[in-house]
């Protein structure tokens, strides 16, 4: 059935947890310290975090009061799209680090494929993980196109790729073509920002003994997809990480996987202005 230590092995070798903590919106301070502390404690060792959440100072607070080894962990953040470039993309590393207070990053992520400006913060990335600041590079929100400039052009290939993904934007051509290229795929909003009132996996939850967002995150594991669910509240945290003594039936993976309508709740890759 697994368990929430366990990983998967990106192409470079380095272990990812398969199950993180997203902080996407939640308050610097007390809030997101509080969040990141009631995730480690709940045995999560993976944290997701961004330049662009604000919130890094606190998630690197809760990091060391936590008490956690540094070695257990694997911290996550994201070059914002303004910073986006090779110098400017070094610097917002930098930045980045300091306010984690970290000597090194397991893995940092392109937040958004810039236009003009992702292909440059990506050899930026590569400087980054040959020197050893960085355990692993990856990218998110990038479609095919994207990643195969990336490919095209460096000789790195993304570890892994962030995407939207949950049962009504399933993504399965992308998760071909990323399985296709050892390239990792990861789920942001899993739990559909929250709008769980679909009938099916409410049936499934009664089936399982389960909450639908449980349902979906475990059909993530499956398929898979390393997945990061979000929250502030104790209980709901240690809820989304209960999720390793059950095992979805292959009909029931075939019914979910019938719910995608290729519907986003976030932008589309190829048409955002941020």
């Amino acid at each position: 059935m697994n368990k929430i230590t366990d990983t998967v092995t990106l192409h470079n070798g380095v272990k990812m947890p398969r199950l993180g903590f997203g902080v996407y919106q939640v308050e610097d301070g007390r809030q997101v310290e509080q969040s990141v502390l009631s995730a480690l404690r709940a045995g999560y060792r993976s944290i997701d975090t961004a330049e662009a959440y604000f919130n890094e100072d606190g998630v690197g607070r809760a990091i060391r009061a936590s008490g956690v080894p540094r070695q257990e962990l694997f911290v996550t953040t994201k070059v914002w799209n303004t910073n986006q470039g090779y110098e400017t993309t070094l610097q917002a590393f930098e930045n980045s680090r300091k306010r984690l207070g970290l000597e090194y990053i397991d893995l940092y992520l392109i937040h958004w494929p810039a236009r003009g400006k992702y292909l440059e913060a990506w050899r930026a990335f590569e400087k980054l993980y040959r020197e050893g600041y960085v355990r692993a590079i990856g990218v998110c929100n990038c479609h095919e196109q994207h990643l195969n400039a990336i490919m095209q052009n460096y000789e790195t290939v993304p570890m892994v790729n962030q995407v939207e993904l949950h049962p009504l934007l399933s993504q399965e051509r992308l998760r071909d073509f990323c399985r296709d290229n050892g390239i990792q795929i990861e789920a942001w909003a899993p739990l559909i920002r929250g709008q769980l009132n679909i009938p099916v996996l409410w049936e499934l939850g009664r089936k399982y003994s389960k909450t639908p967002a449980q349902i979906i995150l475990r059909w993530d594991l499956q398929h898979g997809i390393v997945t990061i669910p979000k929250s502030v509240h104790d209980s709901r945290i240690r809820e989304n990480a209960d999720i390793f003594d059950f095992e979805l039936a292959e009909e029931d993976m075939r019914i979910i996987d019938a719910l995608n309508r290729n519907a986003r709740w976030g932008p589309d890759p190829d048409n955002f202005n941020f």
